[in-house]
């Protein structure tokens, strides 16, 4: 039993990592008052991208700096369509969403199966994501530029008429959402797998924006709700390995049930929570 407790906690770190980057990710954007639900996309970029690396140059580091930049510019094209060209957010995610899964499976189809040395067993990742999560909380709530992005996220109009233009303030957030985005899918591919797979990331971008309405738009609540998730995918992972006598689709539904459940307790207490902007394109500027 012990044993047993022990690889569901070693599990559920594992399995939450990625999860609180992409969640610290949609909350930054969602901060700044624009959902993304092209996470998803961004992760798979993210994942490509950075084990392409690794597997070329056996770094890392490398790896991880790649799929952050690929995480962030493609996010980008996100932030385009919606703040210049001012397309429906809900929609052009989930175009954006597709896009990923595509453009993933295009650069991977040569690496499929393959295998490489990934991160080291000392995680870095896994060591730094309470770190950050930290660090945002303490960015968002302190500094001028997390003050003036919560501040477009809430009300765009006065933190216009106070001379700050929402539309940067916006884009240097989605810009840093999609960093994160693709460090989350990074560790996927290199900490968690060690290879590459089409559409690896199996729904995490979702759950990791049921995960935002979970801790509240809080960055500190977002590692407990992290841990919750990672300990249901660890737990998913445990039974089928063990051979219970459940059907194995009704395992691989856990985390998303969980997330259902999650969306359908907390919409009436999370309600006030929310940016009150979350959704609307600032329309001040041309």
């Amino acid at each position: 039993m012990a044993a047993l407790v022990r690889s569901l906690l070693s599990g559920a770190v594992l399995s939450g990592t990625p999860l609180l980057y992409a969640t610290l990710a949609e909350l930054i954007s969602e901060r700044a008052g624009v959902v993304n639900l092209g996470l998803e996309g961004v992760m798979l970029v993210g994942a490509v991208s950075g084990f392409i690396a690794a597997f070329h140059t056996g770094s890392a580091s490398v790896a991880i700096v790649v799929a952050a930049l690929a995480g962030g510019v493609f996010n980008m094209v996100f932030a385009y369509l919606v703040l210049a060209r001012r397309a429906n957010q809900l929609a052009t995610g989930l175009a954006l969403m597709f896009c990923g899964v595509g453009l993933s499976a295009l650069m991977g189809v040569r690496y499929v199966g393959s295998q490489i040395t990934g991160l080291p067993e000392h995680d870095p990742l896994v060591y730094g994501a309470v770190p950050l999560a930290g660090l945002i909380w303490w960015v968002l709530r302190s500094t001028r530029w997390g003050l003036t992005v919560r501040a477009v996220g809430e009300n765009p109009v006065a933190a216009f008429a106070a001379g700050r233009d929402p539309h940067v303030l916006q884009y240097q957030a989605l810009f840093v959402a999609g960093l994160l985005g693709g460090i989350a899918g990074a560790h996927l591919s290199l900490g968690v797998a060690r290879t590459w797979s089409e559409w690896m990331t199996a729904g995490r971008g979702f759950i990791a924006v049921a995960l935002v309405i979970f801790a509240r738009w809080h960055p500190l609540r977002a590692v407990g709700g992290a841990l919750l998730f990672g300990g249901a995918i660890s737990l998913q992972l445990s039974m089928q390995a063990r051979g219970v006598p459940i059907s194995p689709f009704i395992l691989d539904m856990l985390p998303y049930l969980l997330s259902l459940a999650v969306l359908a307790v907390g919409r009436g207490a999370h309600r006030h929570a929310a940016p009150g902007s979350l959704g609307r394109v600032f329309q001040g500027t041309p």
